[in-house]
């Protein structure tokens, strides 16, 4: 394993960093103002996607396009320091069309689309003409275990006819939020596993309504986390994503590279905290000395430096996991940096709060939003206890393979 950066990253890490300095960062105060103004999106946000999309930085996150595809092939490996440069910002990936639930939702299509269903959802997405949505998450059931969910889609002759509640639907709000991607069931009577299938929704399809935007730790996001309700919602089969049965492998497969996405840019809103942490601590004083002269302060600087570091590593060695192996293999890995990265994200977020007093709660620095938004992390994609279960799963059927291999260390008592 080797995480260098390779000079094509060096650079590309160069342009995205300088394109945030020069172009994101100095609209952030510009960016709140107008979306607590209720204009959303800010007006400036189609000149900077233009822009990103002109220099080249569109698409990264997508390792597979086809020539005649928007944007730079990268692997996941190549991609993550990217997204952690583009985490800083809350709002700065879908400048270079590298935002979630677009970016799984892009993995999808990419995978499992047929022609005409790229035609019509992919282009645009890639183009980033459109948003979309991804209806999986429901209120009445433990979603965590997606062989759970309940919203039925029955084939009703050449349609089919789709019933539910989902929530927490990530961009159901957002003006250009044009596809949803529903995870149902077709068959409640097949095997467990292949009970449920995804259907592509227009979002104005009737039947199909945004209940409302929940607030998430009382913090209301503009595209919004949505409760959404389907009433005889009817498409047509031609809309079926995969084959009927697929829904719940289709989910894997989305879901492996999203989290590692998220973790990515976790990694670089840790890293902002850590270092607005810094310069806050040489500039203030209490008791006659600045704050990082005071222990609890340096320790927390050193113990995040040493976090976000160790936790770069993995979501680094899991990258390059995806890269060699595929998303299936890693996934020890993926829940692993799952259940790491977002408890990070706000541990190293909190510390930095403390350290800007009132301040750090206040909309005068980005820590509350992105504290507010590492809380959440803890359940998107699955909670943390879900994948530490997974990972104990793992790690005792291993152990399974070589009973007794670590007996032999044991010292056994002294006998007379």
């Amino acid at each position: 394993m080797n995480f260098g950066y390779s000079p094509k990253v060096e650079d590309l890490r160069r342009r995205v960093r300088a394109f945030m300095d020069e172009h994101i960062v100095p609209r952030h105060r510009q960016w709140l103002d107008e979306v607590h103004a209720g204009h959303f999106p800010p007006a400036f946000m189609e000149d900077l996607k233009a822009k990103a999309k002109a220099e080249g930085l569109w698409n990264l996150f997508l390792p597979h396009l086809k020539d005649d595809e928007p944007g730079t092939r990268l692997t996941n490996l190549e991609y993550a320091p990217l997204a952690e440069i583009m985490g800083r910002i809350s709002w700065a990936p879908e400048v270079f069309n590298c935002n979630a639930p677009d970016t799984g939702n892009m993995e999808l299509l990419h995978m499992f689309a047929t022609p005409a269903q790229r035609e019509q959802w992919l282009v645009p997405l890639l183009d980033g003409t459109i948003r979309s949505a991804f209806a999986m998450t429901e209120p009445d059931v433990a979603s965590s275990d997606a062989t759970n969910i309940t919203t039925s889609i029955r084939r009703d002759g050449d349609d089919y006819v789709i019933n539910g509640r989902k929530w927490f639907i990530t961009n159901a709000a957002h003006p250009n939020c044009k596809l949803f991607i529903v995870m149902g069931k077709t068959d409640p009577d097949a095997e467990t596993h292949r009970q449920q299938s995804m259907i592509l929704v227009p979002a104005h399809t009737p039947g199909l309504k945004v209940v409302r935007n929940i607030p998430v730790m009382n913090h209301t996001s503009p595209e919004g986390h949505c409760e959404v309700t389907f009433t005889n919602v009817r498409v047509s089969a031609s809309n079926l994503l995969g084959e009927e049965g697929s829904g719940f492998a289709l989910a894997q497969a989305r879901l492996g590279p999203g989290r590692i996405h998220h973790c990515m840019r976790s990694i670089g809103a840790a890293e902002l905290a850590l270092e607005l942490m810094i310069e806050r601590s040489q500039e203030r004083k209490t008791f006659g000395k600045y704050l990082h002269q005071h222990g609890t302060v340096g320790e927390w600087i050193a113990k995040s430096r040493i976090e976000i570091d160790q936790a770069r590593l993995l979501v680094l060695k899991t990258a390059w996991l995806i890269d060699e192996v595929g998303a299936k293999a890693a996934r020890k890995e993926i829940s692993m940096i799952k259940a790491l990265v977002p408890q990070l994200h706000t541990t190293v977020c909190d510390r930095a709060m403390q350290v800007f007093g009132a301040m750090g709660v206040s909309p005068d620095t980005p820590l509350a939003d992105h504290w507010t938004w590492g809380r959440a992390l803890r359940y998107a994609d699955g909670p943390d206890e879900v994948h530490l279960q997974a990972i104990a799963r793992m790690e005792i059927g291993a152990g399974k393979g070589t009973p007794g291999a670590a007996a032999a260390y044991l010292t056994p008592p002294a006998r007379d």
